[in-house]
């Protein structure tokens, strides 16, 4: 049986998105994102932990969160684990687990494209002479409609 790999995070951008452009062409977007636990502790206390998960968006995926995603937004993203290895100017191996998105969802209203300021809209005023609506009989009506 093979193995799942899926993660689903729902969080807030702690920076920008980073867009790095690749000598092919390609380009990957970079974003962290901070997820927190709240619970109560065994005094009563109330406590809270944030995780920060560094999530990579390729190709158009990340063309779209670096137009529109800013540092607070909130964002739900759907990929997987992937983990990188790398030497470090010691010689020691590094490694590092990302999230390799395979969709974005943006939630709530910190976007870009919603940092203008909302269109103010007015009531409409109300018509007093408006026709009063039909009183229905207190008594069931009996017509033949079969339905």
């Amino acid at each position: 049986m093979r193995g799942v790999n899926k993660v689903m995070v729902i969080g807030h951008l702690g920076t920008e998105p980073e867009v790095h452009q690749f000598a092919n062409g390609n380009r990957v977007t970079n974003i962290s994102v901070a997820t927190s636990n709240q619970w109560t502790d065994a005094s009563g206390q109330s406590r809270e932990s944030t995780e920060w998960h560094r999530i990579k968006l390729f190709n158009r995926l990340g063309e779209v969160a670096a137009e529109y995603l800013n540092k607070g937004s909130k964002v739900y993203i759907e990929g997987s684990l992937r983990t990188r290895k790398w030497k470090d100017d010691n010689g020691l191996d590094r490694y590092i687990t990302e999230i390799h998105a395979s969709s974005m969802q943006m939630l709530g209203d910190n976007s870009r494209a919603d940092t203008q300021k909302p269109e103010v809209v007015k009531p409409i005023a109300q018509h007093t002479n408006l026709p009063k609506p039909t009183v229905m009989p207190d008594y069931p009506i009996d017509d033949d409609i079969p339905f």
